[in-house]
């Protein structure tokens, strides 16, 4: 891997000027342009995070700044910068595998003794390839927000008349499709039949048009009569071809009437960007210049601000002023702004009581204090309205966009929400990601629950013992995920990983859970015992080509024997992305971890997919121990066994809840059980399996 070439930005916290230039050289001396700086206070850190940085580095400790202050301080912005953590090089190798796992759960993205300096540059070098990947696909994400706004504004702008049509009915029309016709809201027109805007007379023929056309022999274009909502009639051309909509299938059809359409041309670029009431930008336009905040935001770097501010009690001054004295006093205060804010600074009506401001180039920090005046002034400020003194107050939500703004949208929801919570108290609100994450848990928003977990290492872990039938001495455990809901009910993967996959947490859940069951497996070791953990993967993690890396850092950090770890795939993870679980379990073994997989036998030939993946265990789904009381079911479990067993792969029957089910499974050949009947999951691994064997 191999990083590009580039200037590299890289932040230092280091006390030592000696070691911080050495670290520097080993940039230097590999051909890399370096611009650095080393951080010396929390002031400093502050100032600095304000800009954009590719790479942390940082010593084992500081008397200057705490690396772990650092660490959250990064987290808290949510600023997308690659941590390396350095640990001490001179302590017992124990305590060394104990500070690089701690300092990865902390959120360092990898740690390493101080003084490997090859090894350094070739972390250096992955993360920083990480980095450029992340930015791009960002900026990926901007440019395709960017070409559907374009494509969309295009629709809605064209002169020609446009709708979009499925199974014959309206899903879409643009403005001059609306106006053609007499409408007023495209809301009228969704879902209307398109026949329903034919003349009588051509009715028929359209019918027959479009059946031919859906059945693809037909034509593509259709001279009829149109009729408008005024019941007055007109020529047209139809053309009709295939589209999407909404990433769904359909017809996009396009009218142009035979007259001369000069005169809604005319109309349609009489569009402004301005409010007709204030004067100011209005809300079209300022989405638009937010869109571009965004998109410098994430391709150069370049920071803005959003300020959210929101007329409090618009309601009882509807009520006391009526309609035409609110419009004079929102006018009054729509020209008493710009007077409070710096030139450069964009000013909308954003709602009928919200005002917009966007500040390019600044962070929400550097604008709390001018904004705390502004709020000042105002409410020393009376408004004349037709001769009776009116006091207006605001509530100022505010919030960013960064590198990591992909949609505009989401930093005015933010600044919205942070206004809202002033529940109509004059004062500023700063978005804070952090408090945000904990009131949206509360609420029982379970991707909330999930992240707020992640920062704050809510999970926990479960340990349930698999038990022998033939003898193996071993111990072996499976991990099982939980996580504790704000009401302080307990919740299982099954109730949160759908959210944690469609949120794309799940490489992070998996990750957090090989790092905390290595953790604590290095503890249970050292104990004296022997023991293997089984641990779930994601079908997102057995995509993820970087999880081997990581994996590999994690179990040479630890000092941990990588057979202790049996890494467990769904047997329908593994069908549905099999050429990636060959890579995987290959990639594992090589590593001399095992592999099983889990859920088995629900596929059509179960067996076959074992022809094309190395799996050490195979445990089969639980519905299998369900039917073991049906003789016919139990001769069908005892042939996919003897399949299994013929394969040299070791089986586990899940899910044993009685006593009985035990001859049975020692008569089917089974190798390991595992169920409720033995021990429920446990916070500890204290099973006696010595017991178990008597």
């Amino acid at each position: 891997m191999t990083i590009d070439k580039k200037t590299i930005r890289l932040l230092l916290l280091e006390d030592s000027q000696n070691e911080a230039e050495r670290l520097v050289s080993l940039f230097r001396n590999a051909g890399r342009a370096t611009r650095v700086q080393r951080l010396t206070s929390a002031e400093d850190l502050q100032s600095t995070l304000q800009q954009t940085w590719d790479l942390l580095i940082c010593a084992p400790s500081s008397q200057l700044l705490p690396p772990e202050e650092v660490v959250h301080a990064i987290r808290r912005q949510a600023k997308d910068l690659p941590i390396i953590q350095l640990v001490p090089a001179g302590m017992p190798t124990r305590d060394i595998s104990d500070a690089i796992v701690e300092a990865m759960s902390l959120g360092a993205q990898d740690a390493l003794p101080q003084g490997e300096d090859e090894r350094l540059m070739r972390v250096a070098e992955r993360e920083l390839a990480n980095l450029e990947e992340r930015r791009a696909r960002r900026a990926a994400e901007v440019a395709l927000h960017e070409a559907e706004k374009r494509c969309q504004l295009l629709l809605d702008s064209s002169v020609d008349a446009i709708a979009y049509a499925h199974d014959g009915m309206h899903i879409y029309a643009n403005r001059a499709y609306l106006e053609l016709f007499g409408y007023a809201d495209a809301d009228e027109l969704e879902g209307m039949p398109m026949i329903d805007l034919i003349g009588a007379s051509d009715q028929s023929a359209f019918k027959d048009f479009l059946k031919g056309y859906q059945s693809g022999n037909g034509r593509s274009e259709l001279n009829c009569g149109g009729v408008r909502t005024d019941g007055e009639t007109f020529r047209a051309r139809m053309h009709f071809s295939p589209a999407s909509y909404d990433g769904e299938p359909c017809i996009q059809v396009v009218i142009r009437r035979d007259a001369d359409n000069a005169e809604l041309e005319e109309r349609l670029r009489e569009a402004s960007t301005l409010d007709p009431l204030t004067g100011l930008y209005n809300r079209p336009h300022f989405l638009e210049l937010m869109d571009a905040a965004a998109e410098r935001a994430v391709n150069a770097g370049q920071p803005s601000a959003l300020a959210y501010l929101q007329l409090n009690h618009y309601a009882q001054l509807l009520s006391e002023l009526g309609v035409t004295d609110i419009g004079l006093l929102l006018t009054e205060l729509a020209r008493w702004l710009p007077g409070q804010l710096p030139a450069e600074a964009y000013l909308a009506r954003f709602s009928d009581e919200v005002f917009t401001v966007l500040y390019t180039g600044h962070t929400p920090e550097q604008l709390q204090t001018p904004l705390e005046a502004l709020l000042k002034r105002l409410e020393g400020h009376l408004f004349d309205i037709h001769g009776r003194s009116v006091q207006a107050s605001l509530g100022i939500g505010l919030a960013g966009l960064s590198e990591k703004t992909a949609r505009a949208q989401d930093v005015i929801d933010r600044a919205h929400r942070c206004a809202d919570s002033l529940e109509g108290r004059a004062g500023l609100k700063l978005h804070d990601p952090t408090e945000e994450l904990a009131a949206e848990a509360s609420r029982g928003n379970l991707e909330a629950m999930v992240r707020q977990a992640l920062d704050s290492n809510g999970f926990r872990l479960l340990f349930q013992p698999i038990i022998s039938l033939r003898g193996d001495t071993q111990e072996h455990y499976e991990v099982l995920l939980r996580l504790a809901s704000p009401q302080g009910e307990e919740l299982s993967p099954p109730d949160f990983l759908d959210a944690a996959r469609q949120a794309g947490l799940a490489v992070r859940i998996d990750r957090w859970v090989l790092l905390t069951a290595v953790k604590q497996l290095v503890e249970h070791l050292a104990k004296g015992h022997s023991t293997r953990l089984f641990i779930h993967l994601s079908d997102a993690s057995l995509q993820d080509p970087g999880l081997l890396p990581w994996l590999t850092t994690v179990l040479k950090a630890a000092r941990l024997p990588a057979d202790s770890l049996v890494l467990q795939l769904r047997e329908t993870d593994a069908v549905s992305y099999l050429k990636q679980a060959k890579a995987l379990a290959e990639g594992l073994h090589a590593l001399h971890c095992k592999v099983a997989l889990v859920q088995f036998g629900c596929a059509l030939n179960p067996l076959n997919t074992l022809r094309h993946l190395a799996a050490d265990y195979v445990k089969l789904d639980a519905s299998f121990t369900r039917e073991l009381g049906q003789p016919e079911q139990l001769e069908g479990i005892k042939t996919l066994l003897a399949g299994l067993h013929a394969q040299n792969r070791l089986s586990i029957m899940p899910a044993v809840e009685t006593a009985s089910a035990l001859s049975s499974l020692w008569q089917a050949g089974v190798n390991y059980i595992q169920g409720h009947y033995l021990q429920s999951p446990a916070a500890t691994m204290n099973y006696d399996f010595a017991a178990g064997e008597e």
